[in-house]
Parts: structure tokens; C-alpha cells; sequence
């Protein structure tokens, strides 16, 4: 008897039917009885895509460097990123192709020139003296790892050291290796019996360059003679050494130890050191030494001329200080401040006023960079307050778990943002001038207004400015603040979908016309926002409680097969006002003692003071039904004209009239379709277990593993067992995007979660698994709008677009009473219509179209403030006033057709209103599927903008829906990418490329263009200040700074070649053809021709001097020779 395989005749109907769907799709449309065709402007030419700036704080920061001339300040991270800062809005990103972390960057101060070390014992040479800096020449190690790099000032040589404990020294103008070496076994004592271990510092004396202070790990720090190559003193001390630092006047320096001590040395006396300080040690009554502390990472010894040096160290903590927060201590005088940091301490450096090491130093600043911020103390002004931090570092303050980003906003919007946001400025910064302060700023090409807005874990909204490439923060919303907080730490809030971050920020619909702003929470919860320039004071908190869910009766059978109840409708179509609920909600449980009727939060029941900006209008929550938790919402929207709110999620549907505070609709998905349902449902009972969580929205670590079980999609089937371990892990990491983007959790889910219930790749058959998808079917995209709601409809009106993660459409119409007074007294009356449309994949956008082919926006009222009264002569013109559609189509023939343009996980298509004919349909991928989709307007036209989670970039005509731009841009798409990316008008984008960093970039060639000159110069041509004068007295008897010869000593006619197979040389790809193509135009090529001659000139200079040196020293010899020849003239040989 032949077996047939069930799983291959469903798939065989599945397939049968939707190909006969499609020829019937494609009769209904022959090719020649087309629409009539809209001139579309856009070409593929004007589309081209490039990253633009990348904007937050360095994720994993490793090293820093300041150039105390140019005033430019350079961060390096684990990921082997570089990140430059000049002046507020002067900002640079950078990358090493290899992903090496950064281990040490040094500065060629004033030169326009930066040396990367990184931990793949790769050295780099960046040119800084263009917009987009490049390496120059790179140096590869093969045989030693390199562990730190010193460059003294106005030298071209930098000294290395390595592990082995060895110095190698490298021209930096060729990048290549000198001869001279410095070997660990030549710098120790000869009776030392051990290592010396690696090379943790290197310095030369302040006052004379021939002198090179060593510092080994193992504790040993060695002087090293350059000219006799030879060691003239050895110190040794029993810890090991972190970080030594010289007296500017070159005859002490002080090392730090891994015991919490600090050892000052004079430089002659190498026996014993003068003085050892414990900072954080306790000291013992009976002379004993202080107990060990934690060890003292850097330390950094400045003086001043008119009193006592600074020493600042980072670290030293004593051991007892359990739970104390990283530190920084600076110790002047006496007085010892210990400065808390809120984050561990990656390196810091003190800025000075003079680049010379030989001069008094006159420490300003010190620079703190953290794990996760960097701050600025000012070392001048009395209790060290820090700098206000101008950069657009605090993105990651709390965890960015959505945004949306809106280019070409009203001009308004952005002033009055700033006005309520500055009210929120911190007090108690320094007076003075941010001193990172170096390059220019580019020319802002750029006349329009962008805003980003970002959604945090803690419940946040942040409002950014983004214009013109750069970006800052205007204004932070709490939402938090509505709901009570638990007193103390022990009583858990009554938050049982998630663990942490009960306020976390899942969806934003913003209308920047109206300024009216809806969140959804990850709590189930709903707020709506008001824009407001008065502060009020909110006596009692408007709030809503929906029920949503399907309920159905609870049968199972043990087999784990579902029988199938019959839902009961828990909504119906007709309005439903429900009074706001008063403030204790009383929490009615069931029968059988389950949680029933109970929102996840409870919402403040005292006043609350609300500042100008967004003002709290209502809070809408959903509640716990029979011991089951309300599900997250998955899509939101809001409309200002209408005064409606609309949200959903697996269960169903629920729109809230928020002028009048009620209830519209509540319905189960399957309800919406009343009769026209296309599946055959067999719905589930309610799930026991706890909510599965989806990815974490908070565990946006690199490479966070999730298990799979944890993240079915909503829209996902099941996985085969045959799959390969390939496929299956490209299908979890489908699950995951898919999930992320519609039910994600900010916190991993509790190990006790029953996995079975919420996972059937394995257990149960593929039928089963799609009725499950099927009664599950969440709302996945909403959209407001005047439009055509039925065939038949002979002109548009009001009515709500709702797609769901079945690829199905859905049209709700909307019966609005007349504006003023009559809005709030007569209901909204809200029914299905009974349009269906259908694609392939879950709906992701939807938009309207005239019938000229431009976009119909959705109704908005303008803003107005609602906290004053108004006049008579308004109210009347307010009754008058009905909410219209602010477009195009409304000055038109209201007779004329409309287009919707839906986009869905899979395809994209064009519908013609109100016949409901597809005119226009494209199959965006069949392997992969849409992330993110966007309507968006470009050079005077618009477009469908699509992201794919296989990393493509795709952009389509509108209506027609031609394919414009296809590229390859991302090769993995991780959860973080996939939630936060997201199109906007004029050809920008943006995503989320770390926890703390915004990536920007551009699909428009108009700005890819015009990037260069809106880029701002990093550097600037600057005079070096003159050296510190010598004095008379110390030029007669010496004792002022020593110069080196060091071309004479490490060039290749005294100290020879290096060996080959020591290091390799790699040219950059940004030689000097690369500056000439970078560098902007004539300027750059005149300053590159002036700064050649400036070389030139001072190398002839240089030469000048030499000759008369030699001629003089010349003339001096043959005057001695001439002198003792005449004193022995006479003499014969044995008188001498």
C-alpha cells in the first residue's frame, strides 16, 4: 500500500490555490487594461546609498588621546572603531578593517596625524588632514606583540615596546623599522635570574631627550642612555608597575603599583625611592606598612608655577570598600579629592596648556573616559565641577529599545522642543567653555528639520535634533511618571508580563502637525500625550481599562490536540463609553481565584504636577482576563483630527475616542471579519504559562544568545525536523527579527517558562501548528485615513486600515459627529465595511495615494494650546470647523480615484480606489523578509523604502512600484538592527549599530553628493607654541633641556637595517592620492603646498644651522692646532 505524506497534499492545496488566485488576479487584470498611467519622476540615478555619521557615545571604549594644540580629542574601541571630537558638532567616525581592538593611540600634535596600536600588533598612521580621515601607511609585527607606544613631541620617531620586553623604534614619516633596538636582556642587570615581563611604559627625560625612561611589569624601571646604548640607572621596587610619570623638570618621576602605592624616584638616587604614598591605604598607629589596596591603574604628575603639583590616579581603592563606585583621586597639596565615577574607568589624561614635557605643565582639565560616558572636570574652579557635555553621548542612558525618525517636520516644532527642554538643564556644571573645542564645522547644505525620537527601557522618550548630520537632545519625557512606584525595594510592583522594565517603550506614533504624541508600553499600556507650553496640575489621572482578549472555552484534550469552542465576542461594533475608571482598581478575581479585571500597573491616584511639554491627556491599560496576562501591543496609531486612538495585538483590536474618554471597540481579530473569515479556525484556550518574551529589548548585547523556543513568531510556521543545522539557525534568527519587531520583551524570560506551550516545531504536525498561527493572528499594521472604505463608495470619508500578520486588510469606517461641542457629546460611530484585501506576508505600511500620484497624508488638526481658554469668536469658528484632510487631493475632484500602497513582509501592492482592482504588485523577496517598510517623499516624488533582514536596502517606484535601488548593506541583521531601523523623507535612514551608538545614512545621490562639504573639518592649521625660554643662567651653565640627534642615532647609515621578518609594511589606501581626492578643492591643495614649503623651509633652516655649527667648530679646531703648534715650535722631543 503506497503512504502518503499529509504534510505534501496540504502543501499541494496551498500551492494549487494560490497560483489559481493568481491567474484569476491577473484575468481580472489584463496587461492591457491598465490604469491610467501617472508620470513618475524618480530614476534609479537618483538613489545611492552611503553611511553619513554615526552619532553616541564609543561602544567598548579602549584608549584615548588629546592633541593639546589642535584640540582634538580621539577615543578608540574594542571593535577596532575610532572616534574623533572637536568642537560641539565636529565629529568623526572611523573603522580598522581588521576589528582589532584598540590597545593605544598616539597623537602627532599639530601635525594633522594620528598612530593607532591595536591588539593584532598592527601600528597605523591616520591622516586627519581630511574630512574622511584614512590610514597612511600601516606596520605589521610578526614576531613580537606590541604593548606601548611613545611618541615624543616633534619627533618622528616612536618608540614600541613589546611583550618580550623589547623597544624597536619606527620612522613614523616612512612607517619602517630603524635598526636600533633596545633589548630587554641588555636593559637589566646581568645578575637578574628572571624576566623582566612586557613593556608597560615608555618616556623620555623632559629635560634631555638621549635619556629613555623603561618601565617593565615585573616592577624594574630602567634609564637608558641612548648615545652610549647602554643602562645608567636601575630601580627596582617588589610590585609591579601600571604607570610611571615624570617631573616636568626631568630629576623625579612617580610609578604606580599593583599594591594601591605610588613610589617617587629621584632620578640619581635608583636604591630605594623617596617617598612611597598609599592614597586609599589605611595607615597603622605602629609604623607598620598600610594594608594592600586595589591597584592603581594610571597615574599623571603636573605642575604648576605657582603652587603644588597635581598627581591624579585612577583606582587604589582599599579592599574593604565593597559595592564603592569606580574613582578618581587628585591630590593637590594636601587636600585629597576623591572624585566618584558612575562607571568603571577605561583611561583618563589631564589637559595642560603647553604640549612641552620640559615646561610647567598648568593642568586645566581632566579628560575621564568610562565604560559607558566621558566627563570633563574642571581642575581650575574649587570642588572640580565637571563641563556640561555638549556631544549626543547620553543615547544609551537607558537602553534605546525603539525609534522613529521624521525629516522635513514643521519649523516650529524644534523651538518649542528646546524651549520645554531647557527647563530640564542640570545645575552645577563648570562656568567655563567646553575645552575640546578644535576643527570646523561644514557647511549645513541641508534647510530642513529632522527629529529623531528615542524610546528607552526605563520608560523615556527622548526628542532629538538631527539636522544638518549633527544631533542633539531637546527634550526627555518620563512616562513613568503616571504609574505609583513601589515604596521599597522588597515589594515587587504588580508587573507580571516582565520582570525589569516594566516601563519600557515597545511603539511611538507621533503626529508632528498636531504634536500629539501615543506611546505603547511593554506592560500592555497605552499613553496619549498633549503638547503644552503651561504647566497644570492634573487632579485625577483620565484612565481606561480594556478588556482584549479571545475567549474561548477551555477545553483540551490530553493528546494536547484542540477541540474547537465556539469564541464569544467579548466587543461589539457599537460604541461603548465606559466612565474613567476610579483610581483603585479593584481587582475582581474569578471563580476559581485567578487574576481577573487587573491591569499590570497601578496609575497614580494623587495629583500630579505636569511641566510644560508633553502633558499625560490618558492612559489606556489592558487587563488581566482569567488568569491570563494581557498580551504587548503590536501596532499603535493615533489621529489628532479625529481625536481617536487605535491599538492591537494577537488577540484582537480596541480604538478609544480620547475626547471623550471611551471605549469604541474592542473585537477579537477573528470577529473583524465577521462571516468573510478565509481560514478555518480552531481556536485554542488560553495559554497557563507566563507570556513568552521575544528577544530582550534591554538584552541588546553583542551576540546574545536567545533560545529559539523563546521566540516563535506570531506569523512563523513550523520548522521541520529534517532541517540542517544551517537552515535551522537562519529560521531562529528569522523567528527572532520577526519577533523583535512585534512582541518583544525588554528582559529575558524566567527558566520556569513551560517551553511546549508556546514552541511546536517538534511535537505536534505541521496542521496543527498553522491553526495555532491562525488563531493567534495579531494586528500588525494600522493606518488612518479619508478614503474610499467599499466599492461602491462614491466619495472617500473617514475610515481606519488595519493589517494583520496573516497578509490580510481590513477597512473599519468611521461615522464622526460635527466638530466644536457636538464632538463631545455625540459618539463616534465605528463599523467594519466588510473590505477585504489580501497579500502575501504580515502588512507592514500602509499609505494613500491621488490620483495624480502624490501622497494623501493622514487628517491632522494644527496645534493649538489647549491649557488657555478661548476666546468666543474661536469657539464659534471651531463648531464651524470640521476636520479635514490637510493634501493634495483635497483641493481636487472628489470624485477621482485614490491608491493605497500596502507593503507587506513579502510583497508589495498598488490598489486602485474604490474599484479594489491590484493595478501594481511586486514580490519584494521570496527567501528573506521585510524588517521595516516606509512611504517616504524624495526629490519632489515618492517612494517605497524597504529593509530586509537578509541586509538589502530596496527602494520602488510609486505607483507603479519599479524597482530603483538594490544593495547589499548590512551582511547580518541582528536583533537590535532590526528593531530600530526605520526610513524617513529626503532619502535618510537610521539604525541602532551598537547599545550606545545611532548609525545614519542616506539612499539619496542629491546627498551623498553634497555630504563632503556638510562634513566638518577635523584639522585646522594652528601655530605651535613657541618652547619654553631656557633662561640665562641655565643656557650658561647648562641644565636646560638636552636636544638628541635622533636621525644620526636610529637612521639607517648608524644603526642599520632592521631585520625583514621583524615587521611588514602596508602601504594605506589613503596615500597621497587619497588626500588629494579627499581634501576639499583648492584650499586643501593650497594648505598641503604652503605646509610643504613650511617642511621645506624648515628643514633648509635646520640644515643652516648645522653648516654654521660645523664651520664654527671647524674654525675653533684649526685655531687650537695653530696655538700648540706655536707652543711647541722650538721644543725639541725630549723636552716634551
Amino acid at each position: 500500500m503506497r503512504k502518503f505524506n499529509i504534510r505534501k497534499v496540504l502543501d499541494g492545496l496551498t500551492a494549487g490555490s494560490s497560483s489559481a488566485s493568481q491567474q484569476q488576479q491577473q484575468q481580472q487584470h489584463p496587461p492591457g487594461n491598465r490604469e491610467p498611467e501617472i508620470q513618475e519622476t524618480l530614476q534609479s540615478e537618483h538613489f545611492q546609498l552611503c553611511k553619513t555619521v554615526r552619532h553616541g557615545f564609543p561602544y567598548q571604549p579602549s584608549a584615548l588621546a588629546f592633541d593639546p594644540v589642535q584640540k582634538i580629542l580621539a577615543v578608540g574601541t574594542q571593535t577596532g572603531a575610532l572616534r574623533l571630537f572637536g568642537r560641539p558638532g565636529v565629529e568623526c567616525y572611523c573603522q580598522h578593517d581588521s576589528g582589532a581592538a584598540v590597545i593605544q593611540l598616539q597623537f602627532l600634535i599639530n601635525e594633522g596625524a594620528l598612530v593607532s596600536a591595536l591588539a593584532d600588533d598592527t601600528l597605523h598612521l591616520w591622516n586627519l588632514r581630511q574630512k574622511r580621515p584614512a590610514i597612511l601607511h600601516s606596520l605589521k609585527f610578526c614576531r613580537e606583540r606590541v604593548t606601548f607606544c611613545h611618541l615624543p613631541f616633534q619627533s618622528k620617531w616612536l618608540y614600541v615596546g613589546t611583550e618580550r620586553g623589547n623597544i624597536h623604534i619606527v620612522n613614523v614619516e616612512s612607517f619602517t623599522l630603524s635598526g636600533y633596538v633596545i633589548m630587554w636582556n641588555k636593559a637589566i642587570e646581568l645578575s637578574s635570574k628572571s624576566h623582566p615581563g612586557p613593556v608597560v611604559h615608555i618616556s623620555d627625560n623632559p629635560m634631555d631627550e638621549g635619556k629613555l625612561l623603561i618601565g617593565f611589569e615585573s616592577g624594574t624601571v630602567v634609564l637608558w642612555d641612548l648615545k652610549s646604548k647602554k643602562a645608567d640607572y636601575r630601580y627596582t621596587y617588589d610590585e609591579a608597575i601600571h604607570s610611571v610619570a615624570w617631573h616636568h623638570e626631568g630629576k623625579q618621576f612617580i610609578c604606580s603599583h599593583s599594591d594601591g602605592t605610588l613610589t617617587i624616584w629621584n632620578v640619581r638616587s635608583p636604591a630605594k625611592p623617596v617617598q612611597t604614598i598609599t592614597p586609599h591605604g589605611k595607615q597603622l598607629k605602629d609604623g607598620k606598612k598600610p594594608e594592600p589596596c586595589k591597584p592603581i591603574l594610571k597615574v599623571e604628575f603636573k605642575t604648576t608655577r605657582s603652587g603644588e603639583p597635581f598627581i591624579i590616579l585612577s583606582g587604589g581603592l582599599s579592599y574593604d570598600t565593597v559595592g564603592r563606585r569606580p574613582c578618581l583621586t587628585v591630590m593637590h597639596g594636601k587636600s585629597t579629592a576623591v572624585l566618584e565615577m558612575d562607571y568603571s574607568i577605561v583611561d583618563f589624561l589631564t589637559l595642560c596648556e603647553t604640549p612641552y614635557p620640559n615646561d610647567f605643565q598648568e593642568p586645566y582639565a581632566v579628560v575621564v573616559l568610562l565604560e559607558k560616558d566621558l566627563v570633563l572636570i574642571d581642575l581650575a574652579q574649587n570642588g572640580y565641577p565637571i563641563f556640561e557635555n555638549p556631544y549626543p553621548l547620553s543615547i544609551h542612558e537607558s537602553p534605546v529599545t525603539c525609534c522613529e525618525y521624521f525629516a522635513d517636520c514643521p519649523v516650529d516644532l524644534i523651538p518649542a522642543l528646546y524651549s520645554v527642554g531647557a527647563r530640564q538643564k542640570r545645575q552645577g556644571y563648570s562656568k567655563k567653555e567646553w575645552p575640546i573645542n578644535g576643527g570646523n564645522w561644514g557647511l549645513g547644505a541641508q534647510s530642513y528639520s529632522e527629529i529623531i525620537i528615542t524610546g528607552h527601557a526605563d520608560g523615556s522618550i527622548k526628542f532629538w535634533d538631527a539636522s544638518a548630520i549633527t544631533l542633539q537632545v531637546l527634550y526627555k519625557l518620563k512616562t513613568s511618571k503616571v504609574f505609583e512606584k513601589s515604596r521599597n525595594k522588597d515589594e515587587k510592583p504588580n508587573t507580571d508580563i516582565v520582570d525589569e522594565d516594566p516601563y519600557a517603550i515597545q511603539i511611538i506614533s507621533w503626529c508632528p502637525e498636531s504634536r500629539m504624541l501615543c506611546i505603547a508600553g511593554v506592560s500592555a499600556h497605552v499613553i496619549i500625550y498633549r503638547f503644552s507650553k503651561q504647566e497644570v496640575i492634573t487632579e485625577v489621572i483620565p484612565m481606561l481599562e480594556v478588556r482584549l482578549l479571545y475567549e474561548i472555552s477551555d477545553v483540551e484534550t490530553p493528546e494536547g490536540e484542540q477541540a474547537p469552542p465556539l469564541p464569544t465576542p467579548v466587543g461589539s461594533a457599537n460604541p461603548q463609553p465606559i466612565p474613567p475608571q476610579s483610581h483603585p482598581s479593584t481587582s475582581s478575581s474569578s471563580s476559581d481565584g485567578l487574576r481577573d479585571n487587573v491591569p499590570c500597573l497601578k496609575v497614580k491616584s494623587s495629583p500630579l504636577k505636569q511641566s510644560p511639554g508633553y502633558q499625560t491627556e490618558l492612559v489606556i491599560q489592558l487587563v488581566w482576563v482569567g488568569g491570563e496576562p494581557p498580551q504587548q501591543i503590536t501596532s499603535l496609531a493615533v489621529n489628532s483630527s479625529y481625536g481617536l486612538v487605535v491599538f492591537g495585538n494577537c488577540n484582537g483590536i480596541a480604538m478609544v475616542d480620547y475626547l471623550q474618554k471611551a471605549v469604541l471597540l474592542n473585537l477579537g481579530t477573528i470577529e473583524l471579519y465577521g462571516s468573510n473569515d478565509p481560514y478555518r479556525r480552531e481556536p485554542r484556550s488560553p495559554r497557563k504559562s507566563r507570556q513568552p518574551s521575544g528577544a530582550g529589548l534591554c538584552d541588546i548585547s553583542e551576540g546574545a544568545v536567545v533560545p529559539e523556543d523563546r521566540c516563535k513568531s506570531p506569523t512563523s510556521g513550523s520548522s521541520s525536523p529534517h532541517n540542517s543545522d544551517d537552515e535551522q539557525k537562519m529560521n531562529n534568527f528569522i523567528e527572532k527579527a520577526k519577533m523583535s519587531r512585534k512582541l518583544s520583551l525588554p528582559t529575558d524570560l524566567k527558566p520556569d517558562l513551560d517551553i511546549k506551550d508556546n514552541s511546536f516545531s517538534r511535537s505536534r504536525s505541521s496542521s496543527v501548528t498553522s491553526i495555532d498561527k491562525e488563531s493567534r493572528e495579531a494586528i500588525s499594521a494600522l493606518h488612518f485615513c479619508e478614503t474610499f472604505t467599499r466599492k461602491t463608495d462614491s466619495a472617500p470619508s473617514p475610515c481606519l486600515w488595519v493589517g494583520t500578520t496573516l497578509g490580510t486588510v481590513l477597512v473599519i469606517a468611521l461615522n464622526l459627529p460635527p466638530g466644536g461641542e457636538q464632538r463631545l457629546l455625540q459618539p463616534v460611530i465605528v463599523s467594519p465595511s466588510g473590505t477585504i484585501l489580501r497579500l502575501k506576508g504580515a502588512i507592514l505600511r500602509m499609505a494613500f495615494l491621488d490620483s495624480t500620484g502624490c501622497l494623501v497624508p493622514p487628517a491632522h488638526e494644527p496645534w493649538k494650546e489647549h491649557n488657555v481658554p478661548e476666546e468666543k469668536d474661536e469657539k464659534e469658528k471651531v463648531k464651524k470647523r470640521r476636520p479635514v484632510s490637510v493634501s493634495p487631493s483635497s483641493s481636487q475632484e472628489i470624485s477621482e480615484n485614490q491608491y493605497a500602497v500596502i507593503c507587506s513582509e513579502k510583497q508589495a501592492k498598488v490598489i486602485s480606489l474604490p474599484t479594489q482592482n491590484c493595478a501594481y504588485k511586486q514580490n519584494i523577496t521570496e527567501t528573506s523578509f521585510v524588517l521595516r517598510g516606509d512611504i517616504v517623499s524624495l526629490s519632489n516624488s515618492i517612494c517605497l523604502a524597504c529593509f530586509c533582514a537578509n541586509g538589502h536596502i530596496m527602494t520602488f517606484s510609486l505607483p507603479s512600484l519599479r524597482p530603483l535601488l538594490d544593495v547589499y548593506y548590512l551582511p547580518l541583521t541582528n536583533m537590535r538592527i532590526a528593531r530600530t531601523f526605520c526610513f524617513t523623507n529626503n532619502g535618510q535612514a537610521l539604525y541602532l549599530v551598537s547599545p550606545t551608538e545611532i548609525q545614519r545614512l542616506t539612499y539619496s545621490q542629491e546627498t551623498c553628493e553634497n555630504l563632503q562639504e556638510m562634513l566638518g573639518e577635523l584639522f585646522t592649521p594652528v601655530e605651535t607654541p613657541e618652547a619654553p625660554n631656557r633662561g640665562f643662567f641655565k643656557g650658561l651653565f647648562g641644565g636646560g633641556a638636552q636636544s638628541l640627534d635622533r636621525e644620526e642615532l636610529f637612521g639607517e647609515s648608524s644603526s642599520g637595517k632592521a631585520s625583514r621578518s621583524l615587521a611588514q609594511h602596508i602601504p594605506g589606501p589613503g596615500g597621497i592620492e587619497g588626500v588629494k581626492g579627499a581634501a576639499s578643492g583648492v584650499v586643501g591643495e593650497l594648505a598641503r603646498a604652503r605646509l610643504a614649503l613650511d617642511e621645506r623651509g624648515q628643514k633648509l633652516s635646520d640644515l643652516e644651522e648645522r653648516t654654521a655649527a660645523m664651520l664654527s667648530s671647524a674654525d675653533s679646531f684649526s685655531k687650537h692646532a695653530h696655538e700648540m703648534m706655536l707652543k711647541y715650535k722650538d721644543k725639541k722631543w725630549y723636552q716634551f
